[in-house]
């Protein structure tokens, strides 16, 4: 349980010791209130909500170490049952190392109630009996050989089969449960670097590490943990629905195996009847469930919760959720034109203005399907905006999303079409206030027109050179010097 505190706590270190972001020489230092320290973010990082600190192996040891305690009593019978073969062939001088092999307490015996009427009872009551059957003899040497042992010996193989099931099953969902944490982990982490930094460099950052993707990238690993963590806790309520049911055919077993094994030894005589009978007593007074009862209240802390809701990631909150970096400018639907020659028409996706003066496009709104990778990236300070004429509007800029398509178009005009002309207005006051250049309205061909619109602070306004309108576009664009 101690393994993701140290594994939180080492990546704390490793990236205290090496930081990665350094201010830009040519921007001005943020104000030090402004600039949230490492260590608060680090320490923020490690979220005991959406990266829990528990060991998801726990239960599933302890109910191997309770298959274990159940195979060491199968086979405490089943050494009983050979030794008591042995004896009546070897007669009463042999019954004393019988009792040696029942002599010794349970192994894992803490997993068995230690009161009169169950398993560690009934092994007890063993004892006795057996130290009273060192003057019998060895007539029924063969049926025990042939009848009743080998149906202990196949209670034994299913415990070890089912042992070897549980084990081979636990250890798949807990490593792909520590896998999935220690990925959202390290998401998390570099979420945390990105917005501690994110006042300090001025928002400027690569498309990919903008703190907005890398916060949808967060979710995106958080939907792929909780579905790991809630098919475990599934599984192991379907394992320890199906664990009493197991004891209960154990101990079945139990009785059926010592009703056979008192059958052949019970007609040497009426002592060594009673003897045995009572042996069989002490086995069928164990009610089937009566050992998994009393497991089950004492450790009630450590079994899992049938009760318990699953989690969903809309319950889940993770550090630097709502930094204002993460949160959209504007978003929505909007149709763009392919920057494809030959093809024609809009195709709808779905666009954000990032505080990081970005431009995303992405296929859908949805981030939990797939990693939620933009498609198209412009960064709008250096983009130029043409202005908006009915429900169109144009940006021209270059695609910084590091797919091949966009290295190979270069600078390249953009088309967007929005649903209506007041929502391309919105989006075009967005951008515009974001971007700090916009086109002039509708100059005359070839003449000087006065400085962009809203430059950004601390950007040299360039002047801009109106040009004819191109039938395909919608707007006019500014030439940038």
């Amino acid at each position: 349980m101690k393994r993701f505190g140290s594994l939180r706590k080492d990546k704390r270190h490793s990236v205290e010791k090496h930081p990665e972001e350094k201010q830009p020489e040519e921007m001005a230092p943020a104000p030090e209130s402004a600039v949230p320290s490492r260590q608060e973010t680090m320490t923020s990082i490690a979220s005991d909500e959406a990266v829990p600190d528990t060991d998801p192996s726990s239960t599933a040891g302890l109910l191997t170490q309770r298959l274990r305690a159940w195979k060491h009593a199968v086979v405490y019978l089943e050494e009983y049952m050979q030794a008591v073969e042995r004896i009546h062939k070897e007669q009463a001088k042999e019954y004393e190392r019988v009792l040696k092999t029942i002599s010794k307490p349970l192994r894992e015996g803490e997993h068995f109630d230690q009161s009169l009427g169950g398993v560690a009872g009934f092994f007890e009551n063993m004892r006795v009996n057996t130290q009273a059957l060192i003057n019998t003899n060895i007539e029924t040497e063969k049926n025990i050989k042939g009848t009743a042992l080998p149906i202990v010996e196949r209670l034994h193989k299913e415990i070890k089969h089912k042992a070897k099931e549980l084990a081979h099953g636990a250890e798949k969902t807990a490593k792909e449960v520590e896998k999935a944490r220690n990925t959202t982990q390290k998401h998390i982490e570099l979420l945390g670097q990105h917005t501690a930094s994110f006042e300090a460099t001025g928002g400027k950052h690569q498309p990919l590490e903008d703190p907005y993707i890398l916060s949808r990238g967060v979710v995106h690993r958080l939907n792929k943990q909780v579905l790991e963590e809630n098919n475990q806790h599934a599984d192991l309520v379907s394992v320890q629905t199906n664990f009493e049911t197991f004891e209960r055919h154990i101990v079945t077993v139990i009785h059926q195996a010592m009703e056979t094994f008192n059958s052949f030894t019970g007609g040497q005589a009426l002592k060594v009847q009673a003897l045995h009978a009572d042996m069989l007593g002490a086995a069928q007074r164990i009610p089937p469930n009566f050992e998994w009862k009393r497991f089950a209240s004492r450790c009630a802390d450590q079994l899992a919760d049938p009760n318990q809701a699953p989690r969903t990631v809309e319950s889940i909150n993770f550090p630097n959720m709502e930094h204002p970096s993460t949160k959209p400018l504007i978003e929505g639907a909007l149709e763009r034109k392919s920057r494809n020659k030959l093809s024609w028409g809009y195709a709808t996706g779905y666009y954000v203005v990032t505080p990081s003066r970005f431009l995303h496009e992405f296929r859908d709104s949805d981030v939990l399907r797939k990693d939620p990778v933009p498609d198209l990236s412009i960064y709008l300070p250096d983009a130029v905006l043409g202005a908006p004429h009915g429900e169109k509007f144009n940006v021209r800029g270059k695609d910084r999303s590091g797919h091949m398509g966009g290295k190979l178009a270069g600078t390249s005009e953009l088309a967007f079409k929005a649903h209506s002309p007041a929502e391309a207005e919105k989006w075009f006051e967005v951008i515009r206030k974001v971007a700090g250049t916009t086109a002039p309205p509708m100059p005359s061909p070839g003449s000087e027109v006065g400085n962009p619109v809203d430059v950004g602070v601390g950007e040299k306004q360039r002047p801009v050179v109106a040009v004819p309108a191109s039938p395909q576009e919608t707007g006019l664009w500014a030439g940038r010097r």
